[in-house]
């Protein structure tokens, strides 16, 4: 009677654990690959700080010394660069330069304002409405600067920082450099409210916007819905400039989710790459009036260095 127990408790254990991993298992799509969000256990989805690797930090930093006027704006705090190695989504990678040093990001902050606004919708602040959809949309895609500014009205600028400073997301933390942050509506008349650290009215730092697209990938911002729906207005950018300007002709296969800013010699990208062969994050902030073509040129760096 002992051998049947515990022969029946050890077929238990394998059946719950099967069951276990067939809930959090990535479901794959027609071309292999998983759909976006991923669904994990919560639990499994680990702190981004907690899953730097090494061996990947050393590479992107030999790769990127390998260009003079890179390693040198990198050591002058003018270039910051975040990448998140996702092609085992069971076993991230996390590697960046600079990661906590807080930059202008000019558009790329709009982000912070879906954020905001997807909070709000959850929290039944504000109604779903398809011509609120419709403002996300043009916001991320088109980088509008109007509708970005309605959008910040409709919330508030107190919303936006208590959803940016949550310890949910902690996608601005004074502990760490500071990160996220919108201070000011995108147009020429309203109040400025920069950051406490930094005094940046539009500000980031790539470790908060890779764990933004990171937490986002795996269906934590918000709720799964709520990130669903924030990727669909990221997904096939309108604008195409840097990243994307290179992305399209080495990766058309893949989907590409992003939001970038520009203002005078401030450049700012940031992109999750999924698609068969490659699927990453990347995030670089940069301060250099040839920021443009650094930008085009480091994604085929990164690009290769994953591979």
């Amino acid at each position: 009677m002992k051998i049947i127990s515990i022969g029946l408790l050890f077929v238990l254990i394998i059946c719950c654990s099967e069951q276990k991993a067939q809930r959090t298992n990535p479901k794959p799509t027609k071309q292999g690959m998983p759909e976006l969000p991923l669904k994990f256990d919560p639990d499994s989805v680990k702190y981004l700080r907690n899953l730097v690797d090494l061996k990947l930090q050393n590479t992107l930093q030999q790769e990127i010394f390998k260009n003079n006027k890179w390693k040198r704006l990198v050591n002058q705090k003018k270039m910051a660069i975040g990448v998140v190695d996702l092609s085992d989504p069971y076993d991230v990678k996390y590697a960046r330069l600079n990661g906590n040093v807080m930059m202008y990001a000019a558009s790329l902050p709009k982000i912070g304002i879906l954020l905001a606004v997807e909070d709000a919708i959850e929290k039944g602040e504000i109604e779903d409405t398809p011509e609120i959809r419709a403002k996300m949309r043009i916001m991320i895609s088109k980088s509008s600067n109007t509708a970005a500014t309605e959008l910040m009205d409709m919330v508030g600028f107190e919303k936006i920082e208590n959803v940016l400073t949550d310890p949910m997301y902690k996608l601005y933390d004074e502990d760490y450099g500071g990160g996220l942050w919108v201070g000011k509506r995108y147009a020429k008349t309203g109040i400025r409210r920069p950051d406490p650290l930094m005094g940046i009215s539009h500000g980031a730092t790539v470790t908060q916007i890779c764990r933004y697209y990171y937490l986002m990938a795996y269906g934590k911002l918000v709720s799964y819905e709520r990130s669903a729906q924030m990727l669909s207005y990221m997904d096939n950018p309108e604008i195409n400039h840097k990243f994307v300007n290179t992305l399209s002709r080495i990766a058309p296969d893949a989907h590409l989710y992003r939001k970038s800013g520009t203002w005078k010699t401030f450049h700012a990208d940031s992109i999750l790459v999924w698609g068969p062969d490659r699927r990453y994050i990347l995030v670089a902030l940069l301060e250099d009036t040839d920021g443009e073509n650094i930008l085009r040129n480091l994604v085929i760096t990164v690009d290769n260095l994953l591979k």
